[in-house]
């Protein structure tokens, strides 16, 4: 599999500008969610809602390709396609690998979206990590397989480290 990697780089320089909120003329900071264009002109509102982490591993042992749920995890996001239907859920957990157990890093241990949403899985792979440094940590990460293009991954800023070890 291959390692990605969103935060801060070993020299410590920031991994993207965390950008979005605009302030208005009377000087009130707003976030809006914004509708998302898809191919073919059509309007997608995938909106992410809170999620517990049992229920997102319920939606993983359901859904997800070829792995189950893991164990565990710090938090977990969804999100629903404007019905409160959830299509999608991040789960973030500590790091697998215990190298990287250095309490300022998490690791998005599952990410899974059905099929027919587009932009949704960069969506959530974002929102994980504006959560997560909300929360202090300085780093995240996520695993691929090689058969997995990464699109997602490089579409929410996210960059590939390498290959990864182990089995």
């Amino acid at each position: 599999g291959r390692l990605a990697s969103f935060g801060r780089s070993e020299a410590g320089s920031p991994g993207r500008r965390l950008c979005g909120a605009e302030c208005d003329t009377e000087g009130v900071w707003r976030d809006e969610m914004n509708p998302t264009t898809i191919p073919g002109g059509a309007i997608s509102t995938l909106i992410l809602q809170p999620i517990t982490l049992r229920e997102a591993r319920r939606f993983v042992d359901l859904y997800h390709r070829h792995h189950k749920a893991p164990q565990g995890g710090l938090f977990a996001i969804g999100m629903n396609n404007g019905s409160e239907k959830v299509i999608g859920v991040a789960i973030i957990g500590r790091p697998v690998s215990r190298l990287l157990q250095d309490g300022w890093t998490a690791e998005v241990t599952r990410l899974c979206v059905l099929e027919g949403y587009p932009n949704a899985a960069s969506k959530l792979y974002a929102a994980a990590w504006r959560a997560a440094r909300a929360m202090g940590y300085r780093r995240l990460y996520t695993y691929s397989l090689r058969t997995e293009p990464g699109t997602s991954l490089r579409a929410a800023g996210w960059r590939c480290l390498g290959k990864a070890g182990g089995g």
